[in-house]
């Protein structure tokens, strides 16, 4: 779509060029849009909420916010109607990491910057990731769900494989338990981020293999809770300590999962920073609309800057492990929320 352009915006242009990704462009460089990938989810609604605040101590002018429902082709058609208002800087969370490619393209195009957030794209260049290392989700899932269990069967509820959080999440859990508990079986519920496919899944393998020990759920904020239904249907919601009892591991860190954690019925969640994700997603973007370069190397905020294999640069924010032992920690974001 074509874009008039002023006459500082002209000069933007020639100064930055169009190679240059961390430049921002636009008839109002200030105001940017942000586009999420749902909101069914306690966790996309905390990052929400904690937006506006987070853009007024940054300096940044939010657009109201895009919910993209789950649908890769929307995502696309939501770029690019902010890039048609004029936007001088957008941060997107990609719910397909290959099918956001275009919509990285016609920001590129546009001179606007983009920020992404939570998931790395497959194709397409951004200013930079803001991001935990999801592997590492995967490994402490594995850690927590082998020392609880360290014998039979573990049902994995995995997130949607077209992104690279559900593609990281699941390698990084069946290594590491392939290395280091052989003994333990996996079995796999492809829920693509959807609790109905969640609450299906886990019904028809329960039903089968009544004997499962263990449940890793990639994406607490949309399994937790049908999770926990499908096993108090079954009688199975037997709190820690307990014979009986299921080892649960999440992802998310959302409050549902730190008072579960507290009630013995889930044993740990990693605590995706929610919080951070909003404060590095608004001063990234003001910062890559100014044209300031991204470098890899450590942060001055506890994280490390590192170049993914397709060349974009990602600030991999911490994400600790919650457990009965530092759940009521207030520098959990779940516990402000």
């Amino acid at each position: 779509m074509p874009h008039r352009l002023t006459t500082a915006a002209a000069a933007l242009l020639l100064l930055c060029g169009p190679a240059v990704a961390g430049c921002g462009g636009g008839a109002d460089a200030g105001r940017v849009g942000v586009v999420l990938p749902l909101l069914t989810s306690p966790f996309w609604e905390a990052y929400n909420d904690e937006l506006p605040e987070q853009a007024r101590k940054a300096g940044v002018r939010v657009l109201p916010t895009v919910n993209s429902d789950n649908d890769p082709g929307k995502q696309i058609t939501d770029i690019d109607n902010l890039l048609a208002q004029d936007v001088g800087g957008l941060v997107v969370s990609p719910i397909d990491s290959a099918a956001i490619g275009p919509g990285l393209s016609a920001a590129r195009r546009a001179h606007v910057p983009v920020v992404a957030v939570d998931v790395a794209p497959d194709r397409g260049r951004v200013a930079i990731v803001v991001r935990a290392d999801n592997r590492a989700y995967g490994v402490k899932a594995c850690h927590s769900l082998g020392r609880a269990v360290r014998r039979g069967t573990v049902v994995q509820i995995e997130g949607d494989l077209a992104s690279v959080n559900g593609r990281d999440r699941t390698a990084a859990f069946d290594r590491c338990m392939a290395r280091q508990h052989p003994d333990i079986k996996i079995l796999d519920i492809p829920a693509d981020w959807q609790a109905e496919k969640a609450a299906a899944g886990l019904e028809a393998l329960y039903s089968a293999h009544p004997g499962i020990k263990g449940i890793y759920l990639q994406a607490g904020g949309v399994y937790l809770a049908p999770t926990l239904r499908t096993l108090q249907r079954h009688r199975a919601l037997v709190p820690v300590g307990r014979p009986g009892h299921i080892a649960i591991v999440s992802n998310d860190g959302i409050p549902q999962e730190l008072d579960a954690i507290r009630k013995g019925l889930i044993d740990a969640t990693v605590s995706q920073p929610a919080d951070l994700y909003a404060v590095y997603a608004m001063r990234y973007i003001r910062q890559a609309m100014a044209g300031k370069p991204f470098r890899a190397g450590p942060t001055g905020h506890g994280s490390t800057i590192v170049r993914l294999p397709g060349g974009n640069l990602e600030d991999q924010l911490p994400a600790p492990l919650v457990t009965r032992a530092n759940v009521d920690d207030r520098s959990l974001w779940g516990n402000r929320a």
